[in-house]
């Protein structure tokens, strides 16, 4: 039997359980009592457990392109339901801070510890669990080498710390060395008279929050767009800037200093995919008009010349 008839076998059974279900609901209304649950409370807490438990049953069956085709199967699903838009709602909007905004950001600022973490993501380009989670241990004090585990592959890669925020890091640490020190060398502690959490670092969340909160002070707080929903849920209103449009601005930061080196740019970013870099750094339209203009004025001195001769 292939394995899509058993598949196909399975969902008949299941299904046969869900007409009865149905039918349990008829003899409900004339009164007969055989109705206990709804028909979606038997489909949730029935279905994926029946589902699961049959897969786990049948793969020790399955040869290794019936694997594969299941695998394939299921992924397919996958992305078609919860794998977000390739296109984003953003379109070209500019996803990171410009010079400009990001003086105005950091003026709103007054916290030591949120300026410091911020001035991390902008210089860096640490994502927010990866600043979140600085610790002493992961800083060589001699050589300014950050050590950091990518959030996304897991991986380990350094970075060297420029040295006017390597300062505000020492002067941070020096005048916090005990809180510092409870918290078990993590540069971003919590504040234990308002966190209960385990973890001895800020809740990303909590960080997310400040953001907006000095965001809003700058007056640079804007909504694009809402986000599609689905299974009910109520729509979100999507902001352009978020603690993440500090990483961009890092990463166009480099490309531009780097002279559009992109493979150089995606180590800076620590992407496995050079492609994916490439939608990180943001352009202006007065860029690309400067670039457009000086293309022209180029033919322009180039046809001078032949016509001269």
């Amino acid at each position: 039997m292939s394995l899509r008839v058993r598949i196909h076998a399975r969902r008949l059974k299941i299904g046969t359980r869900v007409v009865a279900m149905k039918n349990n609901q008829r003899l409900a209304k004339a009164g007969f009592g055989y109705l206990q649950e709804s028909e979606h409370e038997f489909a949730r807490k029935t279905a994926p457990t029946e589902a699961k438990r049959y897969i786990q049953s049948l793969l020790p069956h399955l040869a290794k392109h019936e694997v594969e085709d299941l695998t394939h199967m299921i992924r397919q699903y996958y992305i078609t339901k919860f794998r977000r838009r390739k296109t984003p709602k953003y379109g070209t909007i500019n996803k990171g801070f410009t010079e400009e905004q990001l003086q105005r950001f950091f003026r709103a600022i007054n916290d030591p510890k949120f300026r410091l973490l911020f001035n991390f993501q902008a210089q860096l380009g640490l994502r927010i669990g990866e600043a979140i989670r600085v610790n002493v241990k992961d800083i060589d004090f001699e050589t300014r080498e950050l050590t950091v585990r990518t959030e996304k592959t897991r991986l380990l890669d350094s970075l060297r710390i420029p040295l006017p925020l390597f300062k505000e890091l020492v002067e941070f640490a020096q005048a916090n060395s005990s809180q510092i020190e409870q918290a078990k060398g993590y540069i971003f502690f919590r504040d234990a008279a308002k966190s209960r959490r385990i973890e001895p670092y800020l809740e990303p969340n909590y960080v997310r929050n400040r953001f907006r909160h000095y965001l809003e002070l700058a007056g640079l707080d804007e909504v694009y767009d809402t986000s599609d929903e689905q299974q009910g849920r109520r729509p979100r209103r999507l902001h352009r800037l978020t603690t993440h449009s500090l990483r961009h601005y890092a990463i166009t930061r480099f490309a531009k200093q780097a002279n559009g080196n992109l493979i150089l740019t995606s180590r800076f970013a620590r992407h496995v995919d050079p492609s994916t870099t490439s939608i990180y750094i943001s352009t202006s339209k007065q860029e690309v008009y400067d670039v457009i203009d000086s293309m022209a004025l180029s033919e322009i001195a180039s046809l001078k010349k032949r016509v001269g001769k």
